[in-house]
């Protein structure tokens, strides 16, 4: 009791000291969702202008991390500017929008300018310390270093072909990888390390013959021994394995879905169904997916990590497309609705289409910061959503 009245404490002269935004948002959120949402094309559109938004604040051509309301604009962030760059492209290609390309070879060139000679990248943000190779970030960029070899063409192929060797070389015989965390998160063995095989997939596309997929399925297959029976996974966060973040499953769920997409291995698909539904399980028909789960899925916290929910929703509309399973549909849309309700639509452009770390915005996952990786995550769950609404009515004006 003595511990509680002392955070209450604690929260309430937090709050006092604030900014003036901060409360007013914390204020809003705490009072519940608006019961508005603007229309998927209009909320890409938005997360968009805010993450060009978000580059304009960081020099050299990075992305800023995230926009806090207690602080400002952070510093570039490689990791996730990496795997923005792909979100980019598709943007750009998908609406003639050529701001959005060389918005996208201004991140990589700033991402090949930062590579570590023998081929990794960095972790924490640019001018984080210390400055050390690690395995997460440099697969995540990786993913966009294999985006922009197709787009642009040859000049991101060494860069690519580096950091993927780099990986396929620093994998253990068992196929985790131990030699190089990051100094940012807590120690140990990382399930969700399944969205750095992603990227050796995409590197292995561009380059069939350099053992980048059997380094890539080897992980995956080690991811699995992790796997409880429910699909709930162990080692599995950042920093709290027993009750572990929604981001950090969906990256889990999301690596095995890209080695399933890449292989056609039943074995993926079967492994990423089960943890679909145990995720399913854990919702409810308003799209409300707590930020951390138990292992019988049951709710760890009350606030959401939106990024988690995004990444999730991405990853069940797929299932979709690959079963033909409408729950997955139903799941995936009721997702992306809730987050689209968080969504600040007007006023401050540094949060205007932005996406909260946590709702409430107070919550444990990104307190009082729009991140963005929530944005681009965001950004390719609606996309998803989008394709599959105008494939269902192409079925329903043909009938």
């Amino acid at each position: 009791m003595i511990r509680a009245v002392k955070k209450l404490i604690s929260d309430q002269v937090e709050y006092i000291r604030l900014p003036e935004q901060a409360r007013l948002i914390a204020s809003a959120d705490r009072r519940g969702l608006t019961n508005r949402a603007v229309d998927a094309e209009k909320a890409i559109q938005l997360a968009y202008s805010w993450l060009c938004r978000a580059q304009d604040a960081a020099p050299d051509g990075g992305v800023s991390r995230d926009f806090s309301l207690v602080s400002g604009w952070a510093t570039p962030y490689p990791e996730t500017t990496g795997y923005i760059i792909p979100t980019f492209i598709d943007l750009a290609e998908r609406n003639d929008l050529p701001e959005a390309k060389q918005r996208a070879k201004r991140m990589l060139d700033w991402l090949v300018s930062i590579q570590f000679e023998e081929g990794g990248f960095q972790g924490g943000k640019a001018d984080a310390t210390p400055r050390v190779p690690v395995t997460f970030n440099t697969g995540q960029i990786l993913i966009g270093l294999a985006a922009g070899r197709r787009t642009f063409g040859e000049m991101y192929h060494s860069p690519m072909s580096k950091a993927a060797i780099w990986l396929r070389d620093s994998l253990d015989d068992d196929g985790c990888w131990r030699r190089h965390p990051t100094p940012f998160a807590a120690p140990g063995e990382k399930a969700y390390e399944t969205h750095v095989s992603w990227g050796l997939y995409e590197a292995a596309r561009i380059e069939a013959d350099k053992g980048f997929q059997e380094a890539a399925d080897r992980n995956i297959y080690w991811a699995l021994t992790k796997q409880n029976e429910n699909g709930w996974f162990k080692d599995c966060c950042l920093k709290n394995p027993a009750a572990p973040l929604t981001h950090t499953l969906g990256y889990v769920l999301r690596g095995i879905l890209e080695a399933y997409e890449f292989s056609g291995n039943a074995d993926f698909l079967e492994a990423a169904k089960l943890t679909a539904d145990g995720l399913l399980r854990a919702s409810d028909n308003t799209g409300y997916l707590p930020g951390r789960l138990n292992p019988d899925w049951s709710p760890a916290v009350s606030w959401v990590c939106l990024t988690g929910s995004v990444q999730i929703a991405y990853c069940w509309l797929r299932l979709y497309e690959i079963t033909g399973q409408e729950h997955f549909l139903e799941a995936g849309k009721r997702a992306n609705h809730y987050v689209r309700r968080t969504l600040l639509i007007d006023g401050d452009p540094s949060v205007v289409g932005g996406i909260r770390g946590s709702f409430p915005v107070d919550g444990e996952y990104g307190r009082f910061e729009f991140l963005n990786w929530a944005a681009k995550f965001f950004i390719d769950s609606h996309l998803k959503e989008l394709d599959l609404d105008s494939d269902l009515s192409g079925v329903k004006d043909k009938g």
